[in-house]
């Protein structure tokens, strides 16, 4: 029996997921140095699969599965978690990552629009003020990065349109995220749909990643990235996809899209207090701007 939690536990689950989320993201680039992509991917939906093989188990009080839950399982998986991974990469790897901060920005407003076509929620005058809020803050937050110029810079700013691009699909696929773990949240519990849709991933990226694997010297890995595979894995495959299914149990998808305010900001948080990059006015003022818009979102309303 899945336990339904409070408006405040449920808020908690979201928020702490979008902060797992901008910590793995930040804390996955030595991973990405040591691991090829799809490997990596596969990795990740392995060993996250093997943490959760008790989760698959059908409750003996769950209806069998329709057809429409089972294609939502899979655009769940497709969208959520294997393109979105590969548009992110990839985009970033071709576009300049303020850039990219400031397109990401368009998330919550994104699953706001998407939960209004598609769940018919209706958006209320202060979830949009929160929507610009978080908008707002992400928007300073991409803007006050340092703009550094890696190597190769000048060859990918000719694709840069096409890094904007990738990145923008990887903001619908992160809201549709959203919105179809909601439809999914009526059906099915938390746990059966985090452990249904990473076996989902595992299957769309095993050819990718077996490939990968045979021309790939796992003895060359240190064991430091080993155990931060290990996190990585848990964290995005496990307890962000847990957490934020928990939260949309009690939580309109339309409300909880401003929580991914969460993400640049945890990320950034990561930045400054491991790899010891600056923290100045502007980022302190992105900050406030996010986390107000979180307030807005879940400050209780009046009867």
């Amino acid at each position: 029996m899945s336990l339904v939690p409070s408006r405040p536990l449920a808020y908690a689950c979201l928020a702490l997921s979008m902060s797992l989320v901008g910590s793995y993201v930040a804390l996955s680039k030595p991973l990405a140095a040591a691991f090829p992509v799809f490997l990596l991917a596969w990795l990740r939906f392995g060993i996250g699969g093997l943490a959760m093989l008790h989760w698959l188990r059908k409750p003996a009080n769950e209806a069998p599965l329709t057809a429409r839950t089972k294609r939502l399982l899979f655009l769940e998986s497709f969208l959520g978690n294997f393109l979105f991974s590969l548009c992110m990469l990839f985009g970033v790897s071709l576009t300049s990552a303020v850039s990219a901060g400031v397109i990401m920005a368009a998330i919550p407003a994104t699953v706001a629009l998407l939960s209004w076509i598609f769940l018919r929620e209706r958006i209320t005058a202060r979830t949009w003020t929160a929507i610009a809020c978080a908008a707002a803050g992400i928007g300073l937050l991409a803007f006050a990065k340092p703009a550094h110029a890696p190597a190769g810079a000048e060859q990918g700013s000719s694709l840069a349109w096409l890094g904007n691009l990738l990145v923008l699909g990887a903001v619908v696929c992160e809201a549709s995220y959203a919105v179809i773990g909601k439809a999914l949240t009526g059906v099915l519990g938390p746990k059966r749909i985090t452990s249904l849709i990473n076996l989902w991933g595992f299957a769309l990226v095993t050819p990718f990643g077996v490939y990968a694997a045979l021309r790939f010297d796992f003895a060359a890995v240190a064991p430091g990235a080993w155990v931060l595979l290990v996190f990585y894995a848990l964290a995005a495959s496990v307890w962000t996809v847990w957490l934020w299914m928990t939260g949309l149990k009690v939580v309109p998808a339309a409300q909880a899209g401003v929580f991914t305010a969460m993400l640049p900001v945890s990320a950034a948080l990561v930045g400054v207090l491991v790899l010891g990059e600056s923290l100045g006015a502007v980022q302190m003022l992105a900050f406030a701007s996010a986390l107000a818009g979180v307030v807005l979102a879940t400050a209780p309303r009046r009867s």
